[in-house]
C-alpha cells in the first residue's frame, strides 16, 4: 500500500472509493463530545458553550436519573469521578463503594462541585488527562437535560444558526432494575422542545440494542415521534450493558454486531451506528498500512450513518498509525469514510474540515 498521502490538498483530490464525489463534498459533521471537554470539564455548561463558540455541528448530552426522575447531564450514573460526593455525603456510598446519581435527589446533587475526571489512587485524586483543566479550581456544577437544551436552542437564536443535539440515554438496563423509564422521560422532553423528526436536529444514542429496539417500535408510536436514532457498539467485555437472567445481571453479547449482515439488522430499526474507532481502523495498522474494516462500507450499504468515538489529541491518545492529530482525522474522514467523529477537541476538527471544504473550492477552481 502507498505511503498515507499527508497533503491535504493533494488528499482532496482523490475520489473516496465509497462513490465517486470528492472527500469534502460529502456531509461531515463534528460532534463535541461531552462539549469541548479538552478545554473544560466535561458535561458543564461552560464547556457546552465553549463547543457552541467553536462551530460545532452537534453538541453531546449523556443524561442519567436521578432519585426524584430529573434527567441529570453526567457521563456515568455515578457521581464519585467527577463530584466531591464524597465529601460532601460519605454516608451514602452503596456497598460497592461506588455513589449513585439515583440515590440523590437534584437539589443534593446541585449542593455538589464538579471537576475534571479523576481516579483515587492510594488516596489520592489523580487527574485522567493531566494536561487539561485543573483539578477543582473556578467553580463548575451539574446541570439537567432541560437546561442544556434551552442554553443550545437560545444560542441558536441569538446567532442564527442551528447547532443540534445529540443525547445519549446512559445505562437504560440499570434504570430500568431501578424502577424507572428513562428512555420515555428523556423523549418527553426532546418532543416537549420540537426534536420529534429526522428533519429535526437531533440524534438519539443508547448502547442498549434492547432498549434502542424499544425506543423505534413501542415509544416512538406511542409519542408520535420519529428522532435519528444510532446503535453504539461495545465489546462484550465492558459490560455496558447487562441483561438481568433470574435476577443475575448478566453482559450483552455484541458480538453479532461484527458478522457479515449486522448493519443491515441494525438498519431495520437504527439510523445510524456509533463504533469505537478501533473498530474501523485497527491499532495494529501503520502509516504505511492502514488495516481498514469493512464496518463503514457496509453500514452505507444499509444507508446507516457511521460516527465513531473518541477523537482525542492528549498525549498518548493519537493512535500510532497517525502522526498527529490532523491526520488521524484524515484517515477517517475521508481514507474510512465516516460522517463524523465525537471529539474532545472540536475546535481542531472544524478547523480542519474548513480547510478541507477551502481546498476542494480551490482544487474545483482550478480545474475550472
Amino acid at each position: 500500500m502507498k505511503k498515507l498521502v499527508t497533503s491535504l490538498a493533494a488528499a482532496l483530490a482523490i475520489t473516496t472509493s465509497f462513490g465517486s464525489v470528492s472527500f469534502a463534498e460529502a456531509d461531515k459533521i463534528v460532534i463535541a463530545h461531552r462539549g469541548a471537554s479538552a478545554y473544560l470539564p466535561e458535561h458543564t455548561l461552560p464547556a457546552k458553550a465553549m463547543a457552541y463558540a467553536m462551530g460545532v455541528d452537534y453538541i453531546e448530552q449523556d443524561v442519567v436519573m436521578t432519585k426524584d426522575n430529573k434527567l441529570l447531564i453526567m457521563h456515568d450514573h455515578y457521581l464519585d469521578s467527577v463530584t466531591n460526593v464524597a465529601e460532601v455525603y460519605p454516608d451514602r456510598k452503596r456497598k460497592d463503594g461506588r455513589y449513585y446519581v439515583i440515590d440523590f435527589t437534584l437539589d443534593e446533587i446541585k449542593k455538589l462541585k464538579t471537576t475534571e475526571v479523576f481516579t483515587v489512587e492510594n488516596g489520592k485524586q489523580v487527574q485522567d488527562y493531566p494536561d487539561r483543566f485543573p483539578l477543582w479550581k473556578s467553580n463548575f456544577s451539574v446541570h439537567t437535560l432541560e437546561e442544556e437544551i434551552e442554553l443550545i436552542q437560545g444560542m441558536n437564536k441569538s446567532t442564527g444558526r442551528n447547532v443540534g443535539i445529540y443525547t445519549e440515554i446512559k445505562a437504560p438496563w440499570f434504570h430500568r432494575h431501578e424502577g424507572k423509564d428513562i428512555s420515555l422521560a428523556v423523549l418527553q422532553v426532546l418532543k416537549k422542545y420540537g426534536y420529534v423528526s429526522k428533519n429535526d436536529k437531533a440524534y438519539i444514542q443508547t448502547f442498549d440494542p434492547n432498549e434502542a429496539k424499544r425506543i423505534r417500535t413501542e415509544l416512538y408510536p406511542q409519542l408520535n415521534m420519529n428522532v435519528k436514532l444510532v446503535q453504539l457498539m461495545a465489546e462484550t467485555g465492558w459490560n455496558e450493558t447487562m441483561n438481568y437472567e433470574n435476577g443475575k445481571a448478566v453482559p450483552y453479547n455484541y458480538d453479532w454486531m461484527f458478522e457479515k449482515g449486522a448493519m443491515k439488522e441494525i438498519a431495520k430499526y437504527a439510523d445510524g451506528v456509533g463504533p469505537w474507532k478501533p473498530m474501523i481502523i485497527k491499532e495494529e495498522s501503520t502509516r504505511d498500512h492502514l488495516i481498514i474494516t469493512n464496518l463503514v462500507k457496509e453500514a452505507h450499504e444499509a444507508d446507516l450513518d457511521v460516527h465513531p468515538y473518541t477523537f482525542r489529541a492528549d498525549k498518548g491518545q493519537i493512535p500510532a498509525y497517525a502522526a498527529s492529530f490532523e491526520e488521524l482525522l484524515d484517515q477517517f474522514y475521508f481514507t474510512a469514510g465516516v460522517d463524523g467523529v465525537f471529539t474532545d477537541f472540536p475546535d481542531r476538527a472544524v478547523d480542519f474540515l474548513r480547510r478541507a471544504e477551502y481546498q476542494s473550492k480551490m482544487s474545483k477552481n482550478q480545474r475550472s
